[in-house]
């Protein structure tokens, strides 16, 4: 009795990481696949184009998965939440889907096509911008945290110059992932440009993650006390602090690739992968900054995930299909990374 008792305060804490979890999995995976997309504008030739849809032609459905997963954990496990973000962030949330679509249609129609390709080539760009660019909007809105009184759907108060700032951040992050990810499945000329314009991005979202940290401190006295109000600000330290030498390394790694093109010289395997991985810690540091914000709340400062979880029997008949589905969700995710590890060959034909 006693354990079950335990398992059911513990529940709601369980879902709580478990959601973080799945958004987590689905930024980085997810996040790459849209920041080729959002960085197909920069390359111009078909065979370039080409080449960036075969890089994520065979994982970008599959990364959506944990978006669909988290909204069922949102739903299930927490509907107080799920009611009160869909009816605030309605608008955003619409548009991403719209964007979602618009790069899916592209996939299934763009190798196809012949006459009308140039259109599917600004449908796969401007949804995959248009996705991640509402995605920072709603990430803007509920750090800032959520007024009272936008619960009314035609409330707009989110929408503000924090919000589209935070969009613009959220670009420039999976577009880094994207120079990251393409100079670990590219060669050549195409690598090298890609590790350009990922130096260049470094820059950039190491600028923006400061301004909006900045900006979360002036905007919450609550946050701004948690990370400035005792003896764990120097733990709490490390993680922007981890952030910038990651950042460093990242941008060393991605000039390596240049000069080593430049003079000729084969590009060390290490210089090709490592990018990648520290591109995807740059996010992982961000994510645990913002858990460490904002938690306990699903909706600050209104709402937190014991006040927005279902009743225990719901989430005790939830738990047997997550502790199915997940552990069949990584392995054929990491099986699926596996079999097509590796270069992308342009001889390949199709989709």
């Amino acid at each position: 009795m006693e354990l079950f008792t335990e398992l059911q305060w513990g529940l709601p804490l369980f879902y709580f990481l478990l959601l973080g979890f799945a958004i987590l999995m689905y930024v980085l995976l997810d996040g790459f696949d849209l920041g080729i997309g959002i960085l197909y504008p920069w390359f111009n030739t078909d065979a370039e184009h080409d080449h960036l849809m075969r890089s994520i032609s065979h994982v970008w459905d599959g990364n959506e998965t944990w978006l669909v997963f988290g909204g069922v954990i949102l739903f299930a496990a927490f509907p107080a939440a799920y009611a009160g973000l869909l009816s605030i962030l309605y608008l955003p949330i619409m548009l991403m889907l719209i964007g979602l679509i618009f790069r899916g249609v592209a996939f299934e129609y763009r190798f196809k096509s012949e006459r009308s390709r140039h259109w599917w080539n600004r449908s796969f760009s401007i949804g995959s911008s248009l996705a991640a660019f509402c995605q920072g909007l709603m990430l803007g809105a509920v750090v800032q945290g959520i007024p009272q009184d936008a619960i009314n759907l035609s409330s707009l108060q989110w929408l503000n110059p924090f919000s589209l700032f935070t969009g613009l951040a959220v670009m420039a992050g999976y577009a880094l992932l994207g120079c990251a990810y393409l100079t670990m499945k590219s060669r050549g000329a195409l690598q090298q440009k890609a590790a350009r314009y990922g130096q260049r991005l470094v820059i950039f979202v190491m600028l923006a993650m400061l301004l909006v940290s900045l900006g979360t401190l002036m905007l919450q006295p609550e946050i701004r006390s948690r990370w400035f109000g005792g003896w764990h600000t120097l733990v709490l330290m490390t993680l922007p602090l981890a952030a910038a030498l990651a950042a460093r390394l990242l941008f060393i790694d991605l000039g390596r690739v240049q000069q080593q093109y430049k003079t000729g010289q084969q590009v060390q395997a290490i210089h090709e992968s490592r990018p990648f991985w520290l591109a995807a810690s740059l996010f992982l540091f961000g994510f645990c900054g913002l858990v460490v914000s904002i938690f306990p709340y699903l909706i600050p400062p209104k709402l937190t995930f014991y006040d927005a979880a279902a009743p225990d029997g719901s989430l005790l008949f939830l738990l047997p299909g997550v502790l199915i589905f997940v552990p069949l969700i990584l392995t054929y995710t990491f099986w699926g990374y596996h079999i097509f590890r590796g270069k992308i060959e342009d001889y390949e034909e199709g989709y």
